[in-house]
């Protein structure tokens, strides 16, 4: 009976660990918008779908030391697999917040219903640009199938070894800044010659009053600037979410 626990254990509370950990940290079902029973369902459902496709676990004691220790490795797994997808997320956040700040647009902040902090209008609109974006590129059903497979990449095992690559895990924090000023630039340009070209006219006419003259022109240019951009952006959102995906199956090979 006692085996037979075990195995029953290995056989879903690991992997229900895994998937559990990776839902928590995801984009979109990780919110906290998404009710929890909903959430709690979703990995139930998933892990007995899973289950059954895993083989060669390694058996032992329900109350041991060692299984739980598995517990945890899977967690952690699960966690830094959900938090690189996460940084795709982020670059809209942090795109968002440069336009806002360079076009006089971050005084109008609003809170983020995910992270429960006040964030610039601008960036929760590009959050949830791309989260439609993600979601008509059936992204979510790629992070589903890719999370299956990870229990072949990463199989469950004894060892608390968890080959990730580092190399990887510390690049994708440099392509994630790198990718929002990319996003951003060509709106923070066209911004920046504005504001010096306003520079420019008070020095030509101190009398100008440039609080009440330069902040509509930036506003309004700001707002025209990002209509223009939605399509050019929505294009390298598609080649940032490919560049995503790779790195997502990179970061498990050693």
């Amino acid at each position: 009976m006692e085996l037979d626990l075990g195995v029953w254990l290995g056989q879903y509370l690991w992997p229900l660990s895994r998937i559990s950990a990776f839902v928590l940290a995801m984009p979109i079902l990780g919110s906290r918008i998404v009710p929890m029973r909903i959430r709690l369902l979703f990995c139930l459902l998933l892990t007995a779908v899973a289950a059954p496709m895993l083989q060669n676990l390694p058996r032992c004691n329900p109350l041991s030391m060692e299984c739980w220790v598995i517990v945890v490795q899977q967690t952690l797994i699960g966690l830094t697999l959900g938090f690189m997808m996460q940084i795709l997320f982020q670059v809209a956040n942090i795109t968002g917040q440069l336009v806002a700040t360079q076009s006089g647009l971050g005084f109008s902040s609003m809170m983020d219903p995910n992270t429960g902090v006040s964030v610039a209008s601008i960036s929760q609109f590009y959050t949830m640009l791309v989260t439609l974006l993600f979601l008509s590129m059936d992204g979510h059903l790629v992070l589903i199938d890719y999370l299956v497979r990870s229990f072949q990449v990463l199989p469950i095992t004894r060892s608390w070894d968890i080959p990730f690559n580092q190399h990887v895990l510390l690049a994708s924090g440099t392509w994630m800044f790198a990718a929002s000023l990319l996003a951003a630039l060509p709106a923070m340009a066209a911004l920046l010659v504005v504001n010096l070209a306003l520079g420019v006219m008070t020095r030509a006419a101190p009398q100008l009053n440039i609080f009440s003259v330069g902040f509509p022109i930036t506003l309004m240019l700001g707002l025209l600037l990002i209509w223009l951009s939605l399509d050019s952006f929505a294009e390298q959102f598609r080649g940032l979410s490919d560049q995503a995906f790779a790195m997502l199956q990179e970061v498990v090979r050693t």
